[in-house]
């Protein structure tokens, strides 16, 4: 193998040749050799292929271990992550050894960055920091040290490289590419299910019933008046009619432009513990403050998400993913293909 004329080639020549190829191949190319790895991992080819726009992949969040007597086989696994490639209906993995941290526990993901919720790897306490990473150039970095409480309890909310938001229901901190947190009250009527960003302005839902029965409201909340601790607004319309009451455990998913969409199960009845008959996906446009229907599962797939009293939601924009536990597969609603699920 070490007589190949490729190796009598030089690096520039080489780096050159594999920056001709789409950003799936290199991927590919760089499980092929060490030689293929050197050359593809390198900082100079990173530099090469680092201004191309990201690729729209879906990741997934890896198990987290909580418990001490399985941290030492988290610890010793091979740090990486999955990504789905719905452009070419595939699987594919990234190794993050490139990251100087112990544990690393992906929260949140936009334009082709990746964050991070990892320990201190020179702590001996568990001393967790925000980084953000791009797996495919390896670079990383990390954010301003924050306490352990708010990996704990609050929610990552991301929209681009410079704007990072960590919500819980009393506090936020909010980060916009300086080398501190801005810390202001958030002042919700409880905790916030599945924030987002949108724009300049921040979308909650919050759950404002009675401990024995949930009623979801949607709020929101600009990012200047929550650093004036201004109180949120509680969006609604008499048009809305019952929107809120038909699905059951609703969470929001950033869509495409500037729309939200919200997704739970479909509620067979209004009573206490009703049954769901699919998973419905709305969509309110924030121009005209109107909801539509977007999607739902189809019956014969929503079959292996019944048994489950919990699902997982996560994507974005024209593609919504699912899965839940013991179903072992994930459902997609793909708003760019002709087939509505997959």
């Amino acid at each position: 193998m070490e007589t190949s004329p490729i190796y009598l080639l030089p690096q520039d020549t080489l780096h050159q040749i594999f920056s001709g190829l789409p950003l799936r191949q290199i991927m590919v190319c760089r499980s092929v050799c060490k030689l293929f790895h050197q050359i593809l991992t390198s900082s100079c080819f990173i530099d090469l292929i680092a201004t191309r726009p990201p690729l729209p992949l879906l990741a997934l969040r890896p198990p987290h271990h909580h418990h001490h007597r399985h941290q030492h086989l988290h610890l010793s696994s091979p740090q990486g992550i999955r990504v789905f490639d719905p452009d070419q209906d595939q699987w594919l993995r990234f190794t993050l050894d490139f990251l100087p941290f112990r544990s690393p526990h992906p929260v949140a993901s936009s334009l082709g960055l990746v964050y991070l919720w990892a320990d201190s790897p020179n702590s001996p306490e568990p001393n967790k920091s925000l980084v953000v990473c791009n797996p495919l150039t390896r670079q990383f970095r990390v954010l301003p040290q924050l306490g352990s409480a708010w990996s704990r309890h609050g929610s990552v909310l991301v929209d681009s490289a410079n704007r990072v938001m960590v919500l819980t229901e009393l506090a936020a901190l909010y980060f916009s590419g300086t080398n501190q947190w801005l810390k202001f009250s958030s002042n919700l009527p409880s905790k916030p299910r599945s924030p987002i960003l949108v724009s300049d302005s921040v979308y909650a839902l919050c759950d404002v019933g009675s401990p024995w029965r949930s009623q979801w409201k949607l709020f929101s909340c600009t990012i200047a008046n929550l650093k004036n601790s201004h109180t949120w607004t509680r969006l609604e319309r008499h048009e809305w009619g019952d929107v809120f009451d038909i699905l059951k455990r609703p969470r929001l998913v950033r869509g495409s432009g500037n729309r939200i969409l919200m997704i739970g199960g479909l509620k067979s009845s209004f009573s206490l513990n009703a049954s769901c008959s699919t998973i419905l996906i709305l969509r309110l446009d924030l121009d005209t403050l109107e909801w539509d229907e977007a999607g739902r599962m189809p019956l014969e797939m929503f079959k292996c998400f019944q048994e489950s009293s919990k699902f997982k939601v996560f994507g974005g924009g024209q593609r919504v993913c699912f899965s839940a536990k013991r179903v072992g597969k994930l459902a997609m609603w793909d708003r760019c293909s002709t087939n509505v699920g997959k």
